[in-house]
């Protein structure tokens, strides 16, 4: 009968041979599985694309581009890095408690102590 306790170094890498082996196969079923269902999906998915590819050819007149429902149009930035005009307007819409989609910001300036 074998002591589970005190084992041999030869069983103990026998051991640690099997558990690996076991976690590999399981890897590499997995890897096999993904592989599969990537091709299905992308067979499912080429097949729209190919059925909307004749419509699709013609050519499309430039389009406008149109801003985000709610966006206010562009304001200007005088002396101001972008990352700091973005915070004051989400300090402003936060302590009027609006969306920040609802206010419309003209212009921001950075003033200066000595130009107080």
């Amino acid at each position: 009968m074998n002591d589970l306790v005190n084992i041999s170094l030869p069983t103990a890498g026998g051991y640690a041979l099997l558990g690996y082996c076991v976690v590999f196969f399981g890897l590499i079923l997995l890897m096999v599985v993904i592989m599969i269902m990537s091709k299905i999906m992308a067979r499912k998915t080429a097949a729209p694309a190919a059925q909307s590819a004749p419509v699709a050819a013609a050519p499309a007149a430039p389009a406008e581009v149109k801003k985000a429902p709610g966006t206010a149009g562009e304001f200007k930035l005088y002396n101001t890095d972008p990352r700091d005009a973005a915070m004051v307007m989400a300090i402003v819409a936060d302590s009027l408690g609006k969306p920040i989609n609802e206010l419309r910001f003209i212009s921001i300036r950075e003033v200066k102590e000595d130009e107080v």
